[in-house]
């Protein structure tokens, strides 16, 4: 495998010691700021560094030498605190007056503390009876990409890949990011509303983990693609068995369980990081 360090300036006492922690055995700068270690493995050692590579504020990836983005035919993104930076239902919760008490759940489902379907069950018996139209506040006053978001599905449609948003989140949201960016595919929650008023449930099967995974491999079979042709970006627990499923799994800005399982931190830069890993 290639180890590639980015973001800034590698020390190079950092340096000396991610070579011997790797056995990587040459090393090439790629301006800018981005350094290529070739045959590195990725062992225990390395992974003792990792907290002194991100103290320097400098991203890593591990990736087959040669890979090219053309390698690829589809990348899937989570949605909330990946494609966009915000939570959605955080800041419906946050109309409701309750965005503490929701965000809390939130960040404890992120780290895997609670089951997925549970969490989310609560989080929404939070917001029976909100308005809906709050909905659209949100989608218009919050909703922002996240760096380099519209970068990176810019090259990558115009490589070919296939496009995915496969959320835990609500349809409400990602039917508009996929029409708005020209996604190929969407999958998510859709809220149930009654009244004029959220009710606090969802309609139909929630889409958890296990969901977003079976509809990853769902979409490269009907594709015709190999698992190593496969992207997929997430941040939280949920979405490990999703990044388990693909080629190269990317975590962006996540929790440390997901770094720990992924072949790409992007803890710094913005998601079009991601292209400079590629020849």
């Amino acid at each position: 495998m290639n180890l590639v360090i980015q973001g800034g300036a590698l020390p190079t006492f950092l340096l000396e010691r991610i070579v011997a922690a790797t056995g990587a055995t040459a090393v090439e700068p790629c301006p800018p700021q981005v350094v290529r270690l070739r045959d590195a493995r990725r062992t225990p050692e390395f992974a003792a560094l990792t907290p002194l590579i991100e103290a320097e504020k400098l991203d890593w990836a591990f990736i087959e030498p040669g890979r090219k983005l053309t390698d690829f035919g589809l990348i899937c993104f989570d949605m909330d605190s990946t494609l966009i930076t915000i939570e959605c239902i955080d800041e419906l919760a946050d109309f409701a007056g309750k965005k503490a008490e929701v965000s809390a759940v939130t960040e404890a489902a992120m780290r895997g503390e609670i089951d997925y379907r549970e969490s989310l069950c609560r989080r929404l018996a939070l917001l029976a009876g909100l308005d809906a139209r709050v909905l659209a506040r949100v989608y218009g006053e919050r909703l922002l990409f996240s760096e380099g978001a519209r970068e990176l599905l810019a090259a990558t449609q115009a490589t070919g890949l296939r496009t995915a948003i496969l959320s835990g989140g609500f349809t409400y949201f990602t039917e508009r990011l996929r029409i708005e960016l020209g996604l190929d595919f969407a999958t998510s929650n859709e809220l149930e509303i009654s009244g004029g008023k959220l009710t606090g449930r969802v309609i139909g099967d929630i889409v958890d983990a296990a969901a977003k995974a079976h509809h990853l491999s769902r979409l490269r079979d009907e594709l015709g693609l190999r698992q190593d042709q496969v992207i997929a970006v997430g941040d939280g627990a949920n979405d490990l068995p999703m990044l388990a499923k693909s080629g190269l799994a990317v975590a962006y800005r996540a929790k440390p369980a997901t770094r720990a399982e992924a072949d790409v931190a992007i803890n710094f830069g913005g998601l079009d990081s991601l292209l400079n890993l590629f020849a």
